[in-house]
């Protein structure tokens, strides 16, 4: 793998000023950004992906390569937390197995925003349905999750459950701001889609460096929760989304020839999410502990995509190739 391009992620102005939070929250420092701005920032970095890849999806036709792409992040989205699973039950309690198989399984809108901008420094671009499988992604681990935990859990309090779930995830914040984004980009008028073009182009890169400035203290005061959890979770958090980012760079290649797309369902099948799956899981399974889940995905698997996974997952696009 190329030195540069390690050496290229991390010293990205906005992965700095991740490594700036965490050195914040470390020193003890009374540097604080306000919830409400942060729940701006966020809505605002979908709101701009998700309008970006509708434009983009307006000009283009919709393909056999798309609708491929479309079903294999299903496919990765339902895989994973079944493999998952059955790993971690081994360790864990089922509710536990489940809640953290589901959060692996499903992805992490932050670490694809952070994704787009590390291709931005690569001058590579990605197509817009890329934006329509991370949404698509969401769900299906979430409710392969629940019931994966209804059936080996015999005592879950999550029985009966599964239609609240399935709700839920399709009417997430998140979900909801990143899919409608993108229908309304679609839709939209391509002349005046050009006036907003400096608010959702211009200022992104600067909102992102807040936002994962926030990121960065917020993972840094998850750390001492994870830390009873031992070597096994915290190795799991990095072998897994490398397993999963490595070979779904490489499978995508299989469908796709565009790097940036290949790079992109590398990212997707690595993150691992941890707003809309604990969400969800604080309703399907209250036995499962948030102090687990949590942690692993946002203190220990985010930092790593975004420093190091990103460059290996990019090489590995780069060096394996079917075509």
């Amino acid at each position: 793998m190329d030195l540069q391009l390690i050496l290229s992620s991390l010293t990205n102005p906005t992965l700095l000023f991740f490594a700036l939070g965490i050195i914040a929250t470390l020193i003890k420092s009374d540097l604080e950004i306000p919830s409400t701005t942060i729940k701006f920032i966020s809505l605002y970095l979908l709101f701009a992906i998700g309008f970006k890849g509708g434009q983009e999806l307006a000009h283009s036709e919709f393909t056999t390569e798309i609708f491929l792409s479309l079903l294999l992040g299903i496919v990765a989205a339902s895989l994973v937390p079944l493999y998952t699973f059955f790993i971690l039950k081994r360790r864990m309690e089922v509710s536990d197995a489940a809640a953290v198989a589901a959060t692996y399984g499903s992805v992490s809108a932050v670490t694809f925003v952070a994704a787009t901008s590390f291709l931005e420094a690569q001058q590579q671009t990605f197509g817009g349905h890329m934006v329509a499988v991370m949404a698509l992604m969401e769900t299906p681990a979430i409710v392969i999750g629940v019931i994966l935990m209804l059936k080996f859990d015999k005592e879950s309090s999550g029985r009966g459950k599964l239609k609240s779930i399935f709700h839920h995830s399709l009417t997430n914040g998140s979900v909801l701001m990143v899919t409608g984004s993108l229908i309304i980009g679609i839709i939209a008028d391509s002349k005046q889609a050009e006036g907003i073009k400096p608010f959702t182009t211009d200022i992104f890169k600067g909102f992102l460096a807040i936002f994962l400035l926030e990121m960065g203290m917020v993972t840094a005061r998850r750390f001492g929760a994870f830390r009873k959890y031992g070597w096994f979770v915290a190795a799991f958090a990095i072998v897994i989304p490398l397993i999963n980012g490595v070979a779904f760079a490489i499978i995508s290649g299989l469908i796709t020839t565009d790097p940036g797309n290949r790079f992109m369902f590398g990212v997707l099948a690595a993150s691992a999410s941890y707003i809309a799956v604990p969400a969800a899981m604080r309703l399907a399974a209250p036995k499962a502990d948030p102090g687990l889940y949590i942690p692993m995905a946002l203190g220990v698997t985010f930092p790593f995509n975004i420093t190091i996974g990103m460059p290996v997952y990019y090489a590995a696009v780069k060096y394996v190739n079917f075509y």
